[in-house]
């Protein structure tokens, strides 16, 4: 009889075994499915969430007053707008910071009383990175207004405000943020450096730093070594809390997943193999009748390697159905801001047929190397 035909009849004889084992690796696989489908989801999901905290760089001209700076919130000298574009064209310098946004703000008499009006350049990113713009893009000819300015004017979206000679239609009135933020006027740079006749000039780089190290991992001296080189005439300013609070929020999402993939994999293990000793210890008397007949070692471990083998390609496509079903609906209920990113692998499909077999295998190889030790008489003789 056919090493196949023995697997599936003792499959069928002792169901409840062969379909527990098959459930251990069958959950094992769609745990991994919905893991690995998913793992992209969250840390799309953390690095979004992290980025929304704020730009955590400030690059402003070397030379700037400190004690001004803190005082007024931003540099009094300015640089030439070109710096953004030499500085991103710089080998390397997306290693270390993203999301670079060329900034011109200065104070400003907005009907007797001082705004900050603030001019924001599109953002630059790595060509060869896909990533959505820090914060918002402003169109040429409109303004986001906020929340003190909106209320002590009386102003709307829709409506229209006065910048010097200019008129601007008013997009967004930004909700109260209790900062200063509450008494800017964000516009196109070019925009605001035409109303300031300060065309081609700015005072301040926004970025985010891609190292995600904490204070204690002292990222300053990357930063500030990486901008020596590229940009000499100017110095960068961390905002400690923000980049501590991306930074330690990165890398608990890494330390977690970097946990639970082994101790899934142990605890599975675990159960297959316990499950194939008391298959082991069911089939004494099997066993032991096999090898009077003359079966060697051989065949005797290739029905419970073969067994397991089986196992693992069942429970490969029926996991993996499972997972991609809890990954693709229960996912974008998790992970809503990154939702429409969760997609299926179909690679997985191809891992999963030959890694569950394989580990059904290796968890099965100790049952099985004990199965072909048995002495035949001593089994008959107990029976």
């Amino acid at each position: 009889m056919g090493t196949l035909s023995l697997i599936l009849k003792e499959a069928c004889h002792r169901k409840v075994n062969f379909a527990m084992s098959l459930m251990a690796v069958m959950v094992t696989v769609a745990l991994f499915i919905t893991y690995l489908t998913t793992a992209e989801a969250s840390k799309r999901e953390t690095t979004r969430v992290t980025r929304d905290i704020g730009f955590n760089l400030r690059i402003i001209p070397r030379e700037t007053d400190m004690d001004r700076f803190w005082t007024d919130g931003f540099s009094e000298l300015t640089m030439p707008e070109e710096t953004i574009r030499k500085f991103a064209d710089y080998e390397g310098v997306f290693m270390s910071y993203n999301h670079l946004v060329a900034v011109l703000q200065q104070r400003f008499a907005l009907l007797g009383r001082d705004v900050i009006l603030t001019g924001l350049s599109p953002t630059i990113t790595a060509a060869k990175q896909k990533k959505q713009a820090m914060g918002f893009e402003i169109e040429e000819g409109t303004v986001h207004i906020g929340f003190q300015v909106a209320e002590r004017l009386k102003l709307r979206k829709g409506d229209s405000l006065q910048l010097g000679d200019r008129a601007f239609s008013i997009v967004r009135a930004m909700v109260e943020s209790g900062t200063e933020e509450d008494i800017r006027v964000y516009a196109r740079l070019s925009d605001v450096q035409q109303v300031l006749g300060m065309e081609g000039r700015i005072n301040e780089i926004k970025a985010i730093d891609c190292l995600c190290l904490t204070a204690d991992q002292d990222p300053l001296k990357v930063l500030r070594a990486e901008l020596d080189k590229a940009l000499p005439e100017a110095r960068v300013i961390q905002m400690r809390t923000i980049a501590d609070a991306r930074a330690k929020q990165r890398q608990t999402a890494e330390r977690y997943f970097a946990f639970m993939s082994p101790l899934l994999l142990v605890v599975c293990a675990g159960w297959v193999c316990v499950l194939a000793v008391l298959n082991v210890r069911d089939r004494r008397s099997e066993i032991g009748l096999l090898r009077a007949l003359g079966h060697g070692s051989a065949r005797i471990a290739g029905l419970f390697l073969g067994r397991a083998l089986l196992i693992g390609i069942v429970a490969a496509v029926a996991g993996y159905g499972i997972g991609a079903v809890l990954a693709l609906n229960v996912g974008p209920e998790i992970f809503k801001v990154t939702a429409k990113a969760i997609q299926l692998e179909g690679g997985l499909l191809g891992w999963a047929l030959l890694v569950a077999p394989a580990f059904s295998a290796m968890a099965t190889f100790i049952p099985a190397m004990l199965a072909v030790t048995l002495d035949p008489a001593t089994t008959l003789r107990a029976d």
